[in-house]
């Protein structure tokens, strides 16, 4: 049985640093679009993230072997999952990568936060269930993206537009890898997925961008930043974060990553938002927060103490299983499909 943690302000800290380093990542996107292309931004800093992870798998299995690796089955299914993974995501932060280019770090986090609502909503065509709360929280965000992004017209902005293509994609990307992660080691998945995901994005980069060493040591800062800073230490503090955490809080906590990334965007940028886009941000902010708290069933569920032991356990071995950008996406799928 996994126990709560005996330190939760130093959990709760870690996360908080993690959704800092999530959120600041917008920025080092915009700003690394000045210097290098999106596919070769996202390729190189697909590798670096891959690469971060390589000890920390090797740590793991000093620590702990997993004996998942020794049937073939289990080996072939870990493959195919970080491969599927990979295409998701590469599909996801291509989109977003090109998004940044026309529209603020500050609208590009929260309208990618759209993907905890979203979840639940294309969970309905998986025959799961998508309470009132959910529905009141797709209200709130549509509400939300109104304010933020329909500001000279009925039409959104070509950066908005790309960047609300990527919430779905990563919804997408989100719900495959709740499929592949009660079946694998999840670390050994992204890892998988970082590699997969770097190499079909240097395809494009090689052929239509032709990034020059000049270049890339121009955009050393913010595609290291993104690369070992946000796909990998990001990650591994999020693992110890949640250990023992109530995911609810966890997930809260991480949902700051929008609100960052609009103060991050004010604060390095200079990127000031209206506000009527402000007004859209804090429905939006709404919206995620509601998605994210438990239903009724919920709560009274537990309150009888044989339950909750059994929801922090599966919640904490699902939450050691995922991957970077994917075990915030775990905990917040986890709430809903209890309901």
């Amino acid at each position: 049985m996994n126990q709560p943690s005996s330190y939760p302000w130093r959990n709760s800290l870690l996360l908080l640093l993690t959704a800092t380093i999530w959120g600041i990542a917008f920025v080092a996107q915009s700003i690394g679009m000045d210097y290098v292309g999106p596919f070769t931004f996202n390729a190189i800093r697909f590798f670096l993230g891959a690469l971060v992870l390589l000890p920390v798998i090797k740590i793991r299995e000093s620590m702990s072997p997993s004996p998942l690796l020794s049937c073939p089955r289990q080996r072939s299914v870990l493959i195919q999952g970080g491969f599927i993974c990979g295409l998701c995501l590469c599909a996801a932060s291509n989109f977003q990568q090109f998004g940044i280019k026309y529209t603020t770090v500050g609208k590009a986090g929260f309208i990618t936060a759209c993907y905890i609502i979203i979840v639940p909503v294309l969970g309905l065509f998986l025959k799961k269930n998508c309470g009132f709360q959910i529905w009141a929280a797709v209200v709130l965000a549509l509400a939300g993206l109104y304010l933020l992004c329909l500001t000279d017209g009925f039409l959104p902005g070509k950066g908005d537009l790309l960047v609300f293509i990527c919430a779905f994609l990563f919804s997408g990307h989100i719900l495959v890898i709740d499929y592949y992660s009660p079946q694998v080691d999840g670390v050994k998945m992204s890892c998988i997925q970082f590699f997969t995901a770097a190499v079909i994005s240097l395809i494009p980069a090689l052929i239509l961008e032709h990034p020059s060493l000049k270049s890339l040591q121009s955009a050393w800062l913010p595609i290291g930043y993104a690369g070992f800073f946000s796909c990998g230490i990001a990650y591994t503090l999020q693992i110890i974060g949640q250990r023992g955490m109530n995911p609810t809080i966890a997930s809260l906590i991480l949902s700051l990553e929008s609100s960052i990334s609009v103060m991050a965007g004010w604060l390095i940028l200079k990127q000031a938002m209206s506000v009527r886009e402000l007004s859209g941000c804090i429905l939006m902010f709404a919206a995620i927060i509601l998605a994210q708290l438990p239903s009724r069933k919920e709560a009274l569920s537990r309150a009888v103490p044989e339950e909750t032991d059994f929801v922090f356990e599966g919640l904490t071995a699902e939450a050691e299983k995922s991957s970077s950008e994917d075990i915030k996406a775990a905990h917040k799928t986890a709430l809903w499909e209890e309901g």
